[in-house]
Formats: structure tokens, sequence, C-alpha cells
């Protein structure tokens, strides 16, 4: 209604108006009758047109209306129908709540029977564990009884078998760890090896550890006793040596520690036999003679040494010492002549890997000067011969590699792995040493015995003279694995029980054979 009222307000205005300038601008021209007619006819036009106007405006109107109706209904519509969607939605979730909330109660009321249930299993085991407990203990008890053995023997016997197994990895991880560090080592150890061994080309050995004294004739053993033994007891007092006559046809054998007196004792014994003069007063004086010869010779023999090593600079009591080593013997081995040896091996390996030369010579020549003075000293011939070093001014090097060539100490340097390998080239060499024929075939035996003491072992065999071991074991109660860790405690086992030069190889020999007949 607003709108048909605006429209009819709107045309009696335009009417008006038109009506209004009408009349000014005929004023003075038309008469009042005219303008009267005119008025009428202008109303009636203006009614007309403003009738015209008015429907059309109210046929407008109610398009308006009914556009704006049809809108506001398609609006409800739609919001009536996304009401009924979004309740749709909000019903469908109600609907699911409400199921996710019977789900969560039948879970709860079933998690309080599955807790009912687990609480009386619990009871249950707890009373089973009591029962397990108490059969264990008889079972244990009936176990003990039947086995002899107790609860703790038991755990014994089963951790000796956790630990065979443990040692049999540690034997298989040992033996990759081997493997792999001999494969890059071997072959330069070997070159380095092969070159000092090529270049050193040493004497064999002929000197035996007794001092024998040949006499012209047997009536000269009455001589060197005199009359009432006097002659032997000057001759013991002056040199300390013991003399042994006996049946020996022709001989006099001379017997001491002390290798310089025993030297003293023959050179001695051998100018009064040749002299033929036998007394007290005499042989102190020609004991007296020797001392001095000998004295010269062990200096002359210790300049000799460190000149054809190429060594300068030693103390004159270092090679004092070195010269007494002329007259001392291992495994009847000159003890001058090996530390000669290894010193040139020690030189040759240095100059290989690229290290000093002139030391690697002064540690090798150095080395068993302990054994100058060993039977004078208590201990280790390497510690007192450190210690002799370390006194007369050799440096800390030198001093760790003679106290560590026998393993005394741990080797901490190069130079005293390098003594250790010379030295044990020099004492296996063939013909550098020799024994007794009971000491070897007792190391022999020792050695076999050592091999079948261990389990498993059905026979070993000593060959190389001693240096080389093999030992055959039963393939069903020694593994692989086994058989490398044997090998190791049957090594470190001969170390701390033997006495040996050089080194002894151990091989243990382990094959399972497989045997059938075709027929």
């Amino acid at each position: 209604m607003n709108i048909v009222t605006i429209s009819i307000v709107a045309a009696a205005a335009v009417a008006g108006i038109i009506i209004g300038a009408l009349a000014v601008s005929r004023k003075d021209r038309k008469s009042s009758q005219e303008l009267q007619a005119e008025l009428d006819s202008r109303r009636k036009e203006a009614e007309a047109e403003a009738t015209r106007i008015l429907k059309e405006a109210r046929v407008s109107a109610q398009e308006e209306a009914l556009r704006l109706k049809k809108e506001a209904e398609d609006s409800v519509s739609q919001r009536k129908s996304d009401l009924h969607q979004q309740e749709m939605r909000l019903l469908k979730r109600e609907q699911k709540i409400d199921k996710k909330k019977e789900l969560i109660d039948q879970k709860e009321v079933e998690l309080l029977e599955k807790e009912k249930r687990l609480q009386k299993r619990a009871s249950r085991l707890d009373n089973k564990e009591k029962e397990i407990a108490s059969i264990i203990k008889k079972q244990t008890a009936l176990l003990e009884k039947i086995s002899g053995m107790s609860e703790s023997e038991a755990r014994e016997q089963l951790l000796r078998s956790f630990e065979e197994e443990v040692r049999q990895e540690a034997a298989t991880m040992l033996r990759k760890i081997e493997a792999e560090t001999r494969e890059r080592a071997d072959k330069k150890a070997k070159e380095i090896l092969s070159i000092a061994i090529a270049r050193y080309a040493g004497e064999y050995v002929a000197e035996r550890t007794v001092s024998v004294v040949p006499l012209p004739n047997d009536e000269m053993k009455g001589r060197i006793i005199g009359r009432e033994g006097r002659n032997i007891r000057a001759i013991e007092a002056a040199t300390g040596i013991d003399l042994i006559i006996d049946d020996t046809p022709e001989a006099v054998l001379l017997s001491g520690f002390n290798p310089v007196r025993r030297e003293v004792a023959r050179v001695a014994l051998e100018r009064l036999v040749l002299d033929g003069r036998i007394h007290p007063a005499r042989i102190e004086e020609v004991v007296r003679k020797v001392e001095k010869e000998i004295d010269t010779s062990i200096r002359e023999a210790g300049e000799q040494a460190t000149f054809d090593v190429g060594v300068y600079g030693i103390h004159p009591e270092l090679i004092k010492l070195l010269g007494k080593l002329k007259f001392r013997t291992s495994y009847s081995q000159n003890v001058l002549q090996h530390s000669l040896e290894v010193a040139f091996l020690c030189g040759v390996m240095a100059a290989e890997l690229g290290l000093d030369v002139k030391k690697a010579k002064r540690i090798g020549l150095l080395h068993d000067i302990g054994k100058a003075v060993d039977h004078e000293v208590e201990g280790s011939h390497a510690i007192i011969g450190a210690d002799l070093a370390k006194k007369y001014g050799e440096s800390k090097d030198i001093v760790h590699a003679i106290a560590a060539h026998h393993e005394d100490i741990k080797p901490e340097t190069v130079m005293a792995v390098l003594v250790q390998a010379a030295d044990a080239l020099s004492g296996a060499r063939p013909g550098a040493r020799r024994e007794m024929l009971e000491t070897y075939v007792k190391r022999l035996e020792d050695l076999e015995r050592i091999a079948t003491s261990f389990k498993g072992v059905q026979k070993s065999y000593a060959i190389q003279a001693g240096r080389e071991i093999r030992i055959a074991v039963s393939s069903d109660k020694v593994t692989d694995a086994e058989a490398s860790l044997m090998c190791r405690d049957i090594a470190k086992k001969i170390e701390s029980e033997l006495s040996y030069p050089g080194q002894i190889k151990i091989i243990v020999i382990r094959e399972t054979r497989a045997v059938e007949y075709a027929k």
C-alpha cells in the first residue's frame, strides 16, 4: 500500500504542476472560462493519467509483492530444508553418540568382567605358583638325591656349560680377528724377516757348557791333587772353581757358575800342566797372571764387538760386561756372538721399517748384558740388564727395550718388539743352540704330556726337534672353534710350564671322515 500511495501523490503533484504552468502562461490571453475548460480537460487527462499510473503502480506493486512473497517463501523453504538437513545430521550424530555410548557401556561391562576373570586367574596363578614352587622344591630335593649334587653344584655345572658356549663363541670371533690381522700383517712381516735372515749368515755354534782340561797322562791327576790335596785346594781357592777328577781318562772337569773364573781356571791349569811345576805358590802366581790376561782379553772382546756393530759412546763398564759374554753360553750358544747376531738383525729390520738403525743395533748388542752378572745378582737377566744400562747412562728407550725383550714388562715401543723378534731369530736358527740328549728328550715328552692333558685330544706328536707339536683331536668332542681356542690354551700352558729356546709351533688337527663301501 505504500507504493500505491506514493504513486497517487506523485501523479497529483505532476498534474498540479502542469495546471499551474498552464495557468501562468495563459493568464493574459485566455478567459477564465476557457481556462476553466482547459483546466477541466487537463484535470481529466491528469486524472486519467493518474489512474493509468495508479493501475500500473498497483500492477507493479502486486508483481513486486508476489515476487517478494515468492522470494520469502523460497527463503523460508530453503531455510526449512537446511534446518531439516541439520536436524537430520544432528539426529544421526546423536544416534552415533548413543551407539558409541552403548558400546562404551558394553566395553566397560566387558572390562569389568575381564577384570574379575583376571583377578580370578591371578588368584589361580598364585595358587599354581605356590604349587609349582612346592613341586620344584620337591623335584629339586629329588634331583639332588638322585644326582648326588646340591643346587649350588648344579648351578656351577650349568654355568660351566654356559662358559663353554661363550668360550666357543669367543674362539670363533678370535679366529676371525686373527685371520684378518694375519692377512694384513703376514706379508710385511715375512718380507722383513726374510730380508733380515738373508742378509745375515752366522756360524754354527759348537761350544760346551762344561770346561775340560786334557792331561798328557793319568799320573798328572795325582800331581794336580797334590800331597793331602794341597794343590787342588789351592787351585779351587785361587779360582773359585771346582775341579772334578774322576775316572775320565786323561781329563779334568772344571765346574763353576762364573764363566770367566772357569776360563781363568782352565787356562791356568793348562799352563801348570805344561810347565810341570804344580805347588800352591806357583798356582797363585799363574792364576794372577792369567786373570790379568783374561781381563785384557775381555776388554778387547767388548771393544771389538762395539767396533764390529758400529756402535760408539758405550760406557767402559758396559764394554767390559760385553767382553765377559764371550765366556758365557746359553744352550751352548755363545752369548756375545748371539748379541752380535741380534744387533745385526735389529739393524736390518729397523732399516726396512725406516727406524733409527744405530739405536736398534745398540739395543740388540746390549739386550743380554744382564747375563754377564746374572749369577751374582738376583732376578731376571732382562731386568738386571735394564738396570745396568740405566746405571751407565743409556736412554729410556734402550732401557725399556732391554727390560721387555723377554716379556718381563710389556713392550711399549717398536724397538722393544724389534729386539724380541731378532732375539727369537738368533736363538731359533738351525745350529744356533744345542742341548744335552736328556734335556732334549724330556722337553719332547713334556710337550706331548701337556698336549694330551686337554680333553678331546687323541694323539700328539712333537716334531722338528721340538719346535713344532701336532695334536689330533676327536671331531665329535671338539668343534672347529674349540680347536682354535685349545691351540691358544696349549700355547699358554707350554709358555708357563716349559723353558725352551726360540719358539714352538702348535698345530691342532680336527677332521671328519665319511666312509662307505660300494658292494
